[in-house]
């Protein structure tokens, strides 16, 4: 039984059984050939359909998912919003990167490039984003012919199950896409099916890896990690202190730090670390964490649960013992419930910062003598999902985006707050170099090539006999 519970209360949002692996991959293998067999244009419409009924349902949708994850009201309304923009988006996207091509010649006849589907691919799903992301493998991936059997997680599965109603009320058949409720046990068993054509996730590097390791002797099955990131927003000399400081609390701690792309390091030349410290400070004082429905809405709920609270808090005091000073106290004000402060901390000191993601309100601060030292710095981790540079001039980012070792390298703006209509991925321990986004289309289907003739047509060359 799969029980998830309201991190802001406490109390129950949903429970069911898990589900039968073998029998969701059979069914989609069912399904599959008479899906792939439609015309794009009926898959399309069916997809636009789904986008009508999450429209009509937004607001039921939106407070599912702020209840289930504990992000405010406000921000679970623009999950909402993102799950409804990605059908139009996938459905450019994937005329432009997968559009079949054609190159006429009288003599040699047509050649031709088409798409074709994988077959049955496995979506495994975040509780961070649990409708927005898993819909950004999900779409495209029903756009391209395939079928899919999504895995929602563990503590997430309410959302995961709506998403998917939602899909079969629009009239997509429900063998085509599937939920199925399970913990770790079922993930394995999924990813690890015989009958699954390939695995998009997103999730933690730990889990990313034991995936790719799991599949790694068997080059057929294609394999998107989003594994997320030890995000570094740089700031260098910049006179607007105010916007820089607004600019890392929204990159640090917007759904309480619980993004891929939230920054966990903060580094700052040395000529402006007491003003942006200050200024953060300040701001981050001002952040209200409450439940997701308060009267005056918060910046930051709870995090998901009680055993991440903990860890968190751990890892706060860790630093802090092995030399960091706290510029901000992470704080726990309810033992029975996952809230937490936002937390500062300098690791400059350090002789070694760990390089893991800290999935949580949680910004260290490095201060750096210089800006070739900011570079450095931020390059030092073996994750490379997202970073921001702020301050400097067009010259200043030139020289960043080159050196910057990340897959999204922003000027000015936040780490965080990617557009679909953009590629989204990192390299390192944040992705495998296949991208989601606007450029899932390239792992949902797998190009053909051929040459064509309406009649054979041949003639011999040299090394025959008379």
């Amino acid at each position: 039984m799969i029980v998830s519970l309201e991190p802001a209360t406490g109390d129950e949002v949903w429970r069911g059984e898990a589900g039968d692996v073998d029998i969701a991959v059979g069914t989609a293998r069912e399904a599959w050939f008479a899906w792939a067999a439609e015309p794009l244009a009926v898959r399309m419409e069916l997809l636009r359909r789904f986008a009508n009924v999450v429209r009509k349902q937004a607001d039921a949708f939106a407070e599912l998912i702020a209840r289930e994850t504990g992000k405010p009201r406000w921000e679970a309304s623009t999950e909402v919003e993102a799950v409804i923009a990605k059908v139009e988006i996938s459905i450019q996207a994937y005329a432009e990167r997968t559009g079949m091509k054609k190159l006429d010649s009288a003599l040699q006849g047509t050649a031709a490039v088409r798409h074709k589907p994988h077959g049955v691919l496995a979506v495994l799903g975040p509780y961070n984003f649990p409708a927005h992301l898993p819909n950004g493998h999900i779409v495209p991936a029903l756009i391209a012919g395939n079928t899919v059997v999504f895995k929602p997680s563990e503590k997430t599965p309410a959302t995961g199950v709506f998403l998917v109603a939602c899909m079969h009320e629009a009239g997509i058949p429900e063998g085509v896409v599937q939920v199925l409720v399970g913990g770790p046990e079922e993930g394995k068993a999924l990813v690890a099916h015989d009958d699954i054509d390939g695995v998009l996730f997103t999730g933690s590097a730990r889990a990313g890896i034991a995936i790719n390791r799991k599949l790694a002797s068997n080059p057929g099955k294609i394999v998107a990690l989003e594994m997320g990131g030890n995000n570094p927003i740089v700031v260098i000399k910049t006179p607007k202190v105010e916007d820089a400081a607004i600019t890392i609390i929204q990159s640090a701690f917007t759904t309480a730090g619980q993004r891929c792309t939230a920054a966990r390091r903060l580094i700052i030349v040395e000529e402006m670390y007491d003003e942006i410290v200050e200024a953060v400070k300040k701001l981050a004082d001002r952040i209200i964490v409450d439940e997701p429905f308060a009267e005056t809405q918060p910046f930051m709920g709870p995090v998901i649960d009680n055993q991440t609270a903990e860890l968190l808090m751990e890892s706060f005091l860790a630093l802090l013992s092995r030399g960091g000073k706290a510029i901000k106290h992470m704080t726990r004000p309810h033992d029975n419930l996952p809230f937490l402060s936002p937390g500062i901390i300098d690791t400059t000191d350090l002789e070694e910062r760990p390089d893991i993601e800290l999935f949580g309100p949680l910004l260290q601060v490095i201060k750096v003598p210089d800006f070739d030292a900011a570079i450095a710095e931020a390059n030092n981790t073996r994750f490379g999902l997202s970073t921001s540079l702020i301050g400097g001039q067009p010259e200043d980012f030139e020289k960043f985006w080159a050196a910057a070792r990340a897959g999204i390298v922003n000027w000015n703006r936040p780490t965080n707050g990617a557009s679909s209509a953009q590629p989204f991925g990192g390299i390192g321990l944040s992705g495998n170099h296949r991208p989601a986004a606007y450029y899932a289309a390239d792992y949902c289907a797998y190009p053909v090539a051929s040459t064509e003739m309406t009649s054979p047509r041949a003639s011999l060359g040299v090394g025959f006999s008379e």
